[in-house]
């Protein structure tokens, strides 16, 4: 998998993953079945976003001659080219299994544009859906309707193993500098949350994961899906692993990823969320989540 250990969403976008809320909830409210341990693999804690005894109405989609996913290429591990130059990840696969649990097959189709062009597209007929990482703010719900969120991106910690660290991240990085990127999302978010914690900025990712390695820091806060990609890489040494958290916030974070569709196209949402509840229940959505976070993010 090509850039596994790009982040999944640039802080500079605005349209991808943003912030989109003043209001702001706890950053330990996480809708949760259970949390892994300090390092440990989480790929079976994946939150629960449908209730268990939810019974969700299934539209008629007979009067569709097609249903066109819209998506990109630069949003790894949710959709990229991979090395024999297919169209692939979390939100392909995903997308590919709302389409079977439908018995739509035969009518869905997956292409891809530029990020800039797919609300363009949503809006104008040229595809039914956008699964992209497309942010769900107040400005995008008033031309759009979303499905529920499928899976909310964390913030976490990574600590140095050889780094010795007691309780909580509260408590046992008290005073100590905890690196994060500059400007980003996640540096406020730190300071927000963990005032007493010495932030230390770093210009870019690399260079705040490079400290961490070398034991210049005590650890570092960001995007759980990049560092649980650069936890299992060959950069990372083994040095590191994830300490505490998850942490969530639609205030620093955004709602998490959601289907969008065009209003009049109501009840392809409603019968998006159908399909995914029925692919939480019986396994489907845990079997994508694992292929492509196999050391979980929560």
């Amino acid at each position: 998998m090509p850039a596994r250990g790009a982040a999944p969403a640039d802080d500079g976008s605005g349209e991808r993953v943003a912030p989109v809320r003043a209001s702001e909830p706890s950053a330990d409210t996480v809708p949760k079945t259970s949390l892994p341990a300090d390092g440990s693999d989480g790929s079976s804690d994946i939150p629960a976003y449908f209730h268990s005894n939810e019974r969700l109405s299934l539209p008629d989609l007979s009067g569709y001659e097609r249903i066109r996913f819209l998506t990109t290429t630069d949003f790894p591990p949710f959709n990229f080219i991979d090395q024999t130059g297919r169209l692939t990840g979390f939100n392909i696969d995903l997308a590919r299994g709302l389409c079977e649990e439908l018995d739509i097959v035969d009518r869905c189709q997956i292409q891809a544009l530029p990020f800039d062009d797919l609300t363009g597209a949503l809006s104008t007929g040229k595809g039914e859906a956008v699964i992209a990482g497309l942010a769900v703010t107040q400005k995008q719900r008033e031309r759009f309707t979303f499905t529920r969120s499928y899976l909310h991106l964390p913030a976490r910690f990574v600590r140095n193993r050889a780094t010795s660290l007691d309780g909580t991240p509260a408590i046992a990085l008290s005073g100590k500098p905890v690196g994060v990127v500059k400007g980003s999302a996640h540096a406020a978010m730190l300071r927000a949350f963990f005032p007493k914690l010495a932030a230390k900025p770093f210009d870019t990712a690399d260079a705040m994961l490079d400290a961490l390695r070398s034991r210049k820091i005590d650890a570092a806060f960001g995007d759980g899906v990049r560092l649980s990609f650069w936890l299992s890489s060959k950069q990372a040494k083994e040095c590191c692993a994830f300490f505490g958290g998850p942490y969530l916030s639609e205030h620093f974070l955004g709602h998490g990823l959601a289907i969008a569709v065009d209003e009049k196209h109501r009840d392809l949402a409603e019968a998006f969320d159908h399909a995914l509840l029925s692919m939480t229940r019986d396994g489907r959505f845990a079997e994508i989540y694992q292929r492509y976070f196999p050391s979980g993010l929560y």
